[in-house]
This record gives structure tokens, sequence and C-alpha cells, in this order.
């Protein structure tokens, strides 16, 4: 459905905070299925942690933020330009299930589930293995920056 080259036209995001992949499904105004890769080769690995490493829940958060931009951005059949931001406007109810570790393929499904004066309301389930590894719900806003 995306693959890295369109997500790169899409997100901001660039190595080493760029934390999707692919995304395999996608209905607009709904939700979005969405990949993360995990390898030995990310960065945060080397400190968290050096003798077991784990992905740190707030880039499971990040990655799942990301996914809902994707989702925002096609719903509202945008391209966002240098002037656009899109923030984290608050996260609830997150919860860790089971840790990501190198190898693990991330999956993230994110469904709108209200858009109200440019607050988008997501719910988030990363899952390894069809194991949920996170879930949260999201809210996110695009900004104008100058």
């Amino acid at each position: 459905m995306m693959d890295i080259h369109q997500i790169l036209k899409q997100l901001p995001h660039r190595y080493p905070i760029l934390l999707v992949d692919r995304v395999v499904a996608l209905e607009k105004g709904k939700s979005i299925r969405a990949l993360k890769n995990v390898t030995i080769n990310e960065p945060f690995f080397t400190g968290h942690f050096p003798h077991r490493p784990v992905m740190p829940g707030v880039l499971i958060l990040e990655a799942m933020a990301q996914a809902a931009a994707l989702l925002s951005f096609a719903t509202q059949g945008v391209t966002p330009d240098d002037k656009t931001v899109y923030y984290f406007a608050g996260i609830d109810g997150a919860r860790f299930k089971r840790p990501v570790e190198p190898g693990d393929q991330l999956v993230m499904d994110v469904t709108l589930e209200r858009a109200k004066a440019g607050i988008y309301k997501f719910k988030g389930v990363a899952r390894v293995n069809e194991e949920v590894a996170c879930e949260a719900e999201l809210m996110c806003t695009m900004r104008r920056i100058d």
C-alpha cells in the first residue's frame, strides 16, 4: 500500500526517528496497518539495554503516532510541507504487554476514533506475532509553523 519511498514523502521524520517501514493497509477516515522491522542496528539498543536489548516503550508509541499521521494525511488528502508539523497532543491508557526485541516485526493497527477542532483521537495497538506489545489512545494535532 505504501513503501518507504512514499512514507518519506509524507513524514518529515528521518533516521534514526523514522519508525514506519511500510503501510500494508489503509482505509481513509478509518484505519491503518503499518510495519516496523526492528533490527539490532537500531541506535537505542546500545543503551537500552546492552545485556538484553528492548525497544523503548516511548518509541513504540511514537511509531504508532507516525502511523496515525499517515492515516490523517491520507484521510485529508494532503501531503504536508516544511511548514506543517504533526504533534502529539496526548496519550491515554498506554499499556505495555510484552517487550519488543531485535528481530521482531512490530505490526501497528491504528483506528481513527474521532476528529474535532483539529484534534485527532486514535486507538493504537502494536503487536508482535499476534501478541499485543502495546496499546494506547493517542491524540494528535497538525500545526502550521513559520
